[in-house]
């Protein structure tokens, strides 16, 4: 398959889409220390983000295997930009900002300042779940552009570059908005994102997914973790999530205990984001070459190893190998993940098999980072690396045999 139109609005979907969502993620937060709230209040709002979209996921899985691409995009859409819209209204309940000209608007400045947590933290959740409903949307129809194992590989390769630049337009974006007219126009630019994923819609094939037969038992979502090998993936695509959520918690920790200035740490976590971005440009090439169950094995415990050395690295260069490594490793895998999935998964539930992956990843994000900031409490940082190793090392055996289910999978399909 050859790179489409259809593909590049499925790319560009997803990048405007989420950049909504990565753009007030960045500026909720700043607007909330502006407003005078507490450290604690601040964190628990960046949770919402990831909390939210668990919640919803499977609803948001089976709608896109019921409805197709089409009407669980438009959702995402409008969820998306009420979110932000939420959180420009909640910048007039900032005592400072300036008179708008309408006394009930300017008389909402004086409310408590509860109120103005409790927009951000709606404003939070939607865009966290439109932005989730629009993910699985897009993997789902993403997986229908293609015929078979190699070509599923290489669609997922092209699409996981629309979260690397996502995650730099939406901040950037916030950021110069802020500093040149402020909170407000900010959160009004970013609600203007998703609407170009919208503009993008119509060169997406309509899908018309099969009616389930009159008087078919329902289906369960323990019906679809039964299957050989989904329940290992889910794990293995745990450990990962894991994996990436831990190093960028710890660079940071770990630079400071270095005495590395806060430029060298960027460009550490900047040359770990590059590694990511650059090897999925290969990863078609990989595909031809590496069975899944080789390159997901590989990556596991490649990671392993990275970790084990990372403490003993004293010096921002050394610290940024370890961190190319790492990325080059961790950015093989979503590709092959995603591939796997819809090898072990029945067509008509691709949507809810990739609502349960992102449960799995947006838990991850929720809880891992409050684990591992108990554990680098009391432990440090080195032996929370190390810990994260062994695992990486064991779930490696689990890796092996979910590509060897998707293998064994792939040739049934083409046997029949």
């Amino acid at each position: 398959m050859v790179f489409s139109r259809a593909l590049l609005a499925l790319i560009l979907g997803q990048v405007f889409l989420h950049a909504c969502m990565t753009g007030v993620r960045v500026a909720a937060p700043l607007l909330m220390l502006r407003q005078g709230h507490a450290e604690w209040a601040v964190g628990l709002l960046l949770g919402l983000f990831a909390a939210a979209p668990v919640a919803t996921a499977l609803r948001s899985g089976r709608m896109a295997d019921r409805h197709g691409y089409h009407r669980p995009m438009r959702l995402a859409v409008a969820l998306a930009v009420l979110g932000a819209l939420l959180a420009a209204a909640a910048v007039w309940l900032t005592p400072s900002a300036p008179s708008s000209g309408w006394p009930a608007l300017d008389a909402l400045r004086h409310a408590p300042r509860g109120a103005s947590f409790a927009m951000l933290a709606m404003a939070a959740m939607l865009c966290g779940v439109g932005a989730n409903m629009g993910l699985i949307t897009i993997q789902r129809s993403a997986g229908r552009l293609a015929s078979g194992g190699t070509e599923v590989t290489r669609v997922f390769s092209w699409l996981g570059l629309a979260p690397a630049v996502s995650n730099m337009i939406g901040p950037v974006v916030a950021g110069a908005v802020i500093d040149a007219a402020g909170f407000g126009s900010a959160f009004l630019v970013l609600a203007g994102l998703p609407l170009i994923s919208l503009a993008w819609m119509r060169q997406v094939p309509v899908d018309v997914p099969a009616a389930r037969a009159v008087g078919a038992p329902a289906t369960s979502v323990w019906t679809l973790l039964r299957l050989p090998g989904l329940r290992r993936l889910l794990l293995v695509n745990w450990l990962l999530s894991s994996s990436w959520d831990l190093h960028a918690f710890l660079v940071p920790v770990l630079g400071h205990e270095r005495g590395l200035s806060a430029s060298a740490i960027g460009l550490i976590l900047g040359t770990f984001a590059a590694a990511v971005a650059s090897v999925r440009l290969v990863i078609p090439w990989i595909a031809h070459h590496l069975r899944e169950a080789q390159v997901l094995t590989g990556a596991m415990l490649t990671t392993a190893a990275v970790f084990a050395i990372y403490p003993f690295a004293q010096s921002a260069l050394a610290m940024a190998v370890c961190g190319a490594s790492l990325g080059m490793a961790l950015g093989c895998v979503q590709p092959m993940i995603m591939t796997a999935l819809h090898r072990l998964t029945p067509q008509p539930r691709h949507g809810e098999a990739l609502a349960l992956r992102s449960m799995t990843i947006n838990g991850a994000s929720t809880l891992m980072p409050l684990l591992f900031g108990l554990l680098g409490s009391a432990l440090g940082a080195a032996p929370l690396f190390w810990l994260m190793g062994a695992a990486m090392a064991t779930g490696s055996l689990a890796a092996w045999q979910v590509g060897r289910r998707s293998d064994d999978a792939h040739l049934e399909a083409v046997r029949t």
